[in-house]
């Protein structure tokens, strides 16, 4: 029965690693560990259960298994840092958190609740992505060659503004940067990549930074047919790093719709900072932000205010250090709280006021204003004009998604989220999206998906507060005490000082009754 994950199959009868039809090389032993991991996926796997099925409970040293483990990642396009789809459970073990389905054309192990067995996965398969009805395209993550793995940052944030810059034009559809760069360090096949997205166009290229000196490479591909549409070299001084950024953006356009009007490339024209030195921090806190994790969190707010300092008009620098301090209060992480608060304020209140047509400040900044000053209208107006300006930033409708739901509006939620999915289906901070939806079926009542929901999200990130306490209160509601009991303990663990006096404090929860629902779901399963 072959395993497939991503574009990976794992043939147990065959025992092959295949990767889009191309033979994987892995020792025996890498693929019985990939083979146990990956068919329990549901669970962790303890490191005595792969000692027992890998070395048949030969005794191994520690180095040994965690030297395995790394094969493993490495062979599934993954990283110990990343974790992408094996997560290392600290004193547990490993679980594999990709999304497995049966690879044999008829059932799959769905990545959604199905409506008519809500709380399951249901064995469906996998809908093809249909082509939007306007030109499509994703930028893959450009090659750094500068010979300096450090630099990688650099050429990540390349790509991210020449996305940017391509997402603001209305008529394109664009995937986001995080389903994008899932395909970063690995061979891609650009046919392959374009019925993953459900996308016509694919860019990638190649970065080279030396000294002062920037070489840009790009080409653009039609990936229904795999015709090479254009290929071009761009250089430059680094100072004029902007520019070349608009260069491509412009050739791709001009390739995809040579008709268009010079007032739309303009338009989607920005320089964020006059800055290079506050350029380079930000690019270095959005490497971080994405990860989601306390450390990288912490990391990230560093970098962002050294933008700041060297920028102090850096609106998208403020929005995103104001989101850090918002994901350090959701989370439990604050140790000075009211002080915290009040700062990530002041920092969403500028970005707000510095970036009036800066979508990712309006965003990050309008979303940070909604939780830490409880001000959930504004922030919903914020990311709606947020989504005027760029109508293909994903973060803007899953933000405002979850917002929605907050606010009692759960049909809409549900609706910005679903976007928001298709805008980066293979996004690995789907985790944001899976709690927004458990958030919006739980205020609508639907405790099982919730609950399902939720623990998706746990699944990505075990120490999304959000999710375990969606989770307890769920289950608590549906009547599955034991499970509820379980969720708060970890509940409990993840932060000590929740109450239910203090739950609106903790999420600005607009209605009274589903502040009510959600206080009289964790007071069932123990919450003091």
């Amino acid at each position: 029965m072959p395993f497939a994950f991503e574009d990976y199959v794992l043939d147990q009868e065959r025992r092959e690693l295949t990767q889009r039809g191309q033979v994987v090389a892995v020792g025996p032993q890498v693929f019985d560990l990939l083979l146990q991991l990956v068919s329990q996926h549901e669970r962790v796997v303890s490191k005595d259960e792969l000692l027992a099925a890998v070395w048949t409970g030969r005794i191994v040293s520690e180095s040994t298994i965690t030297s395995h483990i790394n094969a493993v990642r490495k062979a599934i396009g993954d990283t110990g840092e990343e974790q992408r789809l094996v997560r290392t459970v600290a004193r547990k073990g490993y679980r594999f958190v990709g999304q497995v389905r049966i690879s044999d054309g008829v059932q799959a192990l769905s990545a959604e609740p199905g409506p008519d067995a809500p709380g399951e996965a249901q064995q469906t398969a996998p809908a093809a992505l249909v082509l939007p009805d306007k030109p499509s395209i994703t930028v893959l993550p450009f090659q750094n060659l500068s010979g300096d793995p450090e630099q990688d940052y650099f050429a990540d944030g390349i790509v991210e503004d020449i996305i940017g810059a391509l997402s603001r034009i209305r008529w394109l559809f664009v995937i986001a940067r995080n389903s994008s760069f899932t395909y970063k360090g690995r061979a891609v096949d650009v046919q392959g990549v374009g019925q993953a997205l459900g996308v016509r166009y694919v860019l990638e290229g190649s970065v080279r930074k030396c000294g002062n000196k920037v070489r840009i490479t790009g080409q653009l591909i039609d990936a229904t047919s795999g015709t090479h549409i254009w290929a071009e070299r761009f250089e430059g001084l680094l100072d004029s790093i902007f520019e070349l950024q608009d260069q491509i953006a412009e050739s791709v356009v001009g390739a995809i719709a040579p008709q268009l009007e010079r007032a739309e490339i303009e338009r989607a024209k920005r320089k964020p900072t006059d800055s290079l030195d506050a350029y380079d921090y930000y690019l270095r806190g959005t490497a971080k932000l994405h990860n989601g994790t306390r450390e990288a969190i912490d990391q990230a707010l560093l970098w962002f205010y050294k933008a700041i300092e060297l920028d102090p008009e850096y609106a998208s620098a403020y929005g995103m250090a104001a989101w850090c301090h918002f994901w350090r209060k959701i989370n439990g992480w604050m140790s000075e709280r009211s002080g915290e608060i009040a700062e990530g304020v002041r920092l969403a209140r500028l970005a707000v006021e510095l970036g009036r047509d800066d979508a990712v400040a309006l965003t990050r900044g309008g979303h940070a204003l909604a939780h830490l000053a409880g001000d959930v209208d504004s922030g919903i107006a914020l990311l709606d004009r947020a989504r005027l300006l760029n109508p293909n930033l994903a973060p803007a409708w899953f933000l405002g998604g979850i917002l929605r739901a907050l606010k009692g509006e759960t049909d809409a939620a549900i609706d910005n989220l679903n976007h928001a999915v298709r805008l980066s289906p293979l996004d690995p901070e789907m985790f944001r999206m899976q709690v927004g939806m458990a958030l919006a079926h739980f205020f609508a009542g639907r405790y099982e998906t919730a609950a399902a929901w939720a623990e998706k999200a746990q699944g990505n990130l075990p120490s999304l507060l959000p999710a375990v306490a969606l989770l307890a209160a769920s289950h608590a509601h549906s009547g599955r005490m034991d499970k509820a009991r379980l969720a708060l303990q970890r509940l409990r663990a993840l932060d000590p000082t929740l109450r239910l006096g203090n739950l609106q404090e903790w999420l600005p929860i607009q209605r009274a009754e589903d502040l009510a629902r959600f206080a009289e779901g964790l007071r069932l399963a123990g919450l003091p």
